[in-house]
Order: C-alpha cells, then structure tokens, then sequence
C-alpha cells in the first residue's frame, strides 16, 4: 500500500509547530524554576532561535541537494550529455521535479540518439554524393566538405576550418575562376591526372540561415555524362530531320528526273525540259545548303596561331557587331587563329545583343591571365540563362530561340578547345550574362621570333 504523501509545506509547518511547542515548554519550564518573568522571554527566545535553526537547517538540507542535483543535470543538457539521471527517494513536490527531469532526460536522450542517427545517414550519403558539395559561413571558413569536394579540389588535408580563399589559391585557374567569382558558373576543364579527359561543371550557389549566420552552399555538379547523353539524344533528332529533309528533296527529284525523261523522248514536250532542270537544279541547291550549314559545325580546321595586336583585332569586330570595349588591354598581343576567335567573338556578342541587353550595356573585356595568355570577356545586361538553359547551353541544336540553330556555344566551345583553352558562362551580378574565354598565350619561341632586334 502506497504511503499517504507529506508536501513541503506541511513538513515546514510542521517543523514551526515542534518549535513553537518547545519554546513554549522552555518559557513553562524557566516560570516553575523560579525565574523571574524578564528573564523567561529572553531564555525561551534563545532556545527557541537555536532550535528553529538547526530544524530548518535539518529540513533544507535534503531539498538543497535535490535542487543542486536537478542544477547540475540541467547544465549537463547544455553540454549535449543527456545520461544524468536522478534517485528518487523523497514523496513530496520535488519528487515531481525531479520525475519530471528523469523523463525530459530520456525524451532529450533519444531525440539526440535520432539525430545523431539522421546526421550520421546525411553525412553517409553526402560523403558518396558524386557532386561536390561545400558548406561556408560569412567569415569565409569551410564549415563542411564531402569526399567529392576534397578530391576536386585536390586537398591533401581536412578542408572544415579552413579559407576558401586559402583552398582556392592553390587549385587550378579555371576552378579558383569559377568557384571566386560568387555566381552560379558553366565551365569546362581537364584535370592534371593521367588520362584525364576534359570535363564540363556546373557551380551552384545558395545562400541559406543556419543557427542565425549566413552560410553559403556551393555545389559543383560534374555534367559530362548528362552532357553527352543529351548529344547523343539531339543527333538522333538531327539525323531524324536530316532524314525527312534528303526524303524531301529526292523524292521531288526524282520525280522530276522521270518527266524530264518523259518529255526528253517526246518532241512535244521538249519545251517542259528548262522548266524541270531548274525545279531539279533548285532542290539541289537547297539541299546543298541544308547540309553546308550542318557540316559546317563538324569541319573546324585545326587553329593557324599567330601573334595578334588586341586593340587591332578588336576594332575589326566591332565593324560587325558594335560593343563597348574596356579600355585597359592588354600590351603583349594575343597568339590565336584571328578569323576563328573572331567567329567566337561575332557569336558571343550576337547572342549578348539579342538576350535583350541595351546595346550600350554589351561590352567586351581582355586582362592577362596569370599563365600569360588573355582572359577574353563578353558581359551584357539581357535576361540571362535560366538553370535549365545554362545546363543545356553547350549541348550542340540546343537553343532556347524560337530561329536559333543551337551551334553558337559549342562551335565557340570547340574552337576554343582546339586552342587549348576553354570557355565559361556565368550568371552577372545585377543581370545579364558574363562569358569568359580563356586563351593561352604564346609559347616563349613565338615571342621571341617578333622580339626587335
């Protein structure tokens, strides 16, 4: 049979009550010893204070070190250790107190253990996530960094404490380009590791509050395969088009070839014979030129380098296209195949022009790169690339024109290739697009060739 339960407050009063009784039967017993009546008060007084102190202290003591106890259990909560639990050995209000600490203890334990569970599975499949993720918080400091991460940026340490800046200032150029500049980026590059092939990224950038701070989510998507499944996709609709069109064009020819034999054996219909060779002779040009517009994309020559004179070069396209050109260029000239980075140019500064952008807002930059070639920059202030049009820029057909051919970007793609450089599209801060093409330089015989003297 469960105890009837004694509260605080009655275990106080009573305590009150066995000092009231035993001051009472000091002060009776000092009046029947003969004390006189002033000195009775001060005698109860004092044996009353004396025993009231030490009951309370008798009666505090215990509930103190339950209150202590619960303290110390509640700061352990705030260091994450959620294990302390609490005898309970008394049957008044702290025992709830102290129930009620043993619950929120187990409750807290097994909500950190689930967690801890959740963090442990999330941090898994991060860690085996193909792309690479990177966590950074407003002083610039790596929070987290999967595997992925690690390797593409080729981290022999733990990069968590570290500065971006610091990671970035030993990566290679087109990584450092893309991963500084704080837009989201389209970018392709080759790796330094044998065999490596060249490989197209993606960078996306969020920006996210986590425990009341900014952190900065970096993803870089490695986009080759997507890439090349979408190729592969756009040439089966390619041939399918090229298909219709040659049936097209020599199904009508053919026809034409019949009548013209026709009437070639019937003297009466000679006179029909001018009429069908020009019908036959306009099918045929335009067939020609059908197939001349989509071979022109697979006959890229290889590049004829040379020195060229920036400001020179510059001038020339803008007969074509007027652009604003920045006024620092670059003293050393350019070594590339003039007429094929002129079409790269031509095509840059048409698309950036008919993205919607002013034209006095298009304009064209050129800066030394840090490995002596040129840094060639085309910005306009259009509508920009929406995710789905960035991811599929560089994929060739893909055009997001109502008349576009979807040639432009990778024929400018592949030119630069063929140089040894590579191009970059990237969203501009306050709208538009910037395109970065990066042109190595000229080897040191080359200069030295066109030294005077």
């Amino acid at each position: 049979m469960k105890s009837p339960r004694f509260s605080l407050a009655g275990r106080l009063g009573l305590v009150f009550a066995v000092d009231l009784f035993i001051v009472s039967a000091t002060a009776a017993a000092a009046a029947a010893a003969g004390l006189p009546p002033f000195t009775v008060f001060p005698v109860s007084a004092l044996v009353g204070t004396a025993v009231a102190a030490w009951s309370v202290s008798r009666f505090w003591r215990p509930v103190r070190a339950t209150l202590q106890a619960v303290t110390d259990g509640v700061r352990s909560f705030q260091e994450n250790d959620f294990s302390l639990r609490l005898a309970v050995d008394r049957d008044d209000e702290l025992t709830d107190l102290v129930k009620l600490y043993n619950r929120m203890g187990e409750a807290l334990r097994i909500e950190r253990s689930e967690i801890y569970q959740r963090e442990l599975l999330l941090d898994t499949l991060l860690q085996g996530a193909p792309m690479s993720i990177l966590l950074v918080n407003e002083l610039d400091r790596i929070v987290y960094a999967n595997a992925a991460a690690r390797h593409l940026l080729g981290a022999s340490r733990r990069l968590p404490g570290r500065l971006l800046s610091e990671v970035l200032s030993i990566a290679a150029e087109p990584l450092r380009q893309a991963l500084g500049s704080g837009e989201d980026a389209l970018f392709t590059w080759t790796s330094e590791e044998p065999g490596a092939q060249e490989e197209t990224y993606r960078v996306v950038r969020r920006r996210f509050l986590l425990n009341t701070q900014t952190q900065r989510l970096i993803l870089v998507e490695r986009i080759t395969p997507e890439l090349r499944r979408q190729e592969v996709e756009v040439w089966k609709k390619v041939i399918r088009v090229m298909s219709h069109e040659l049936n097209n064009s020599v199904a009508p020819i053919s026809s034409l070839f019949h009548s013209a034999r026709v009437a070639a054996a019937r003297e009466e219909q000679a006179h029909r014979l001018e009429d069908i060779f020009d019908s036959i002779e306009e099918r045929v040009r335009h067939l020609s030129d059908f197939l001349e517009g989509y071979a022109r994309f697979a006959r890229l020559p290889p590049p004829r380098k040379e020195l060229v004179d920036w400001r020179d070069f510059l001038d020339g396209v803008r007969r074509f296209y007027p652009f604003q050109l920045g006024d620092a260029l670059p003293e050393s000239p350019g070594f590339f195949d003039a007429s094929q980075i002129q079409q790269v140019l031509i095509n840059l500064v048409k698309n950036a022009v008919e993205s919607g952008s002013a034209a006095e807002d298009v304009s064209v930059e050129v800066a030394p790169a840090p490995d002596g070639g040129s840094i060639l920059c085309v910005l306009d202030r259009g509508g920009g690339m929406d995710a789905e049009t960035m991811k599929n820029a560089l994929v060739p057909f893909y055009s997001s024109k109502r008349d576009g051919s979807g040639l432009g970007l990778p024929l400018c793609t592949e030119i630069l290739s063929a140089h040894g450089g590579a191009l970059r599209l990237e969203r501009r801060p306050g709208g538009g697009t910037v395109v970065t093409c990066a042109i190595p330089g000229a080897p040191a015989a080359a200069t030295r060739r066109t030294a005077p003297g």
